[in-house]
């Protein structure tokens, strides 16, 4: 059965669009793109910064809820609420993982994903695992309908399978026509119905178990049809 407060935690605002939010979707997921092509060994974090915000704005964009996020290194098992230890240089092996929530006309954006430059074996399984277990949670949604809850439960024992831990301060949350905040501001995590398609951001931020490194994805919560 699903609660009155189910049904009020997704609604949407006046100008929610099924085609604005893939739109903003789109152009999101190809930003990531661009952006990750520009970053390379020897900047240090805070120019990538200033360099994806440049990209998002030159693409049309706005810069949205929260802040445009780069992170390198040591910085990548940070919760994005904590600032990042400021001037780490990208080595030439080494992680990085974006974060951005532009805003196209009226609709929210938000995406992220981890990239690797040179050569590091567990960097690279790292930055590849983010991405699978964000689609073994997505596939346990669709085949099985679980609740929010029941999906970040999942994901933790997934996690641990692939000898990564969980970041739970990273616990997925809405996304509509601008501003979502309006609407709604509790987790993904939190939710206790099955979310539906179109409505919330899946986030997955693994951690190695030793404090070195993380990565990160996330994307909007949507069936296999948006994943060619």
């Amino acid at each position: 059965m699903v609660t009155s407060a189910a049904v009020a935690a997704e609604r949407v605002g006046p100008a929610f669009s099924v085609d604005g939010m893939l739109l903003a979707r789109e152009k999101t997921r190809q930003a990531i793109q661009d952006i990750s092509a520009l970053i390379e060994p020897g900047m240090v974090e805070e120019e990538a910064v200033e360099l994806a915000k440049k990209t998002l704005v030159n693409s049309g964009m706005a810069l949205s809820w929260h802040p445009t996020r780069v992170r390198f290194g040591i910085n990548t098992i940070k919760p994005m609420k904590h600032a990042s230890v400021p001037g780490v240089v990208l080595q030439e092996n080494d992680i990085f993982f974006l974060d951005i929530a532009p805003r196209v006309q009226a609709w929210e954006g938000d995406g992220g994903a981890s990239f690797t430059v040179g050569k590091n074996t567990e960097y690279e399984r790292c930055a590849r695992d983010a991405e699978k277990l964000f689609h073994e949670v997505r596939h346990a949604w669709t085949r099985d309908k679980l609740t929010g809850q029941a999906l970040y439960a999942f994901a933790d024992g997934k996690a641990r399978s692939m000898g990564w831990e969980l970041n739970f301060d990273l616990p997925g949350h809405r996304v509509s026509d601008f501003p979502h905040a309006a609407i709604y501001t509790g987790s993904l995590a939190e939710f206790e119905a099955s979310p539906s398609a179109m409505r919330w951001i899946l986030e997955i931020h693994v951690r190695d178990p030793k404090g070195r490194f993380g990565a990160f994805f996330e994307d909007m919560l949507l069936s296999d049809d948006y994943y060619a």
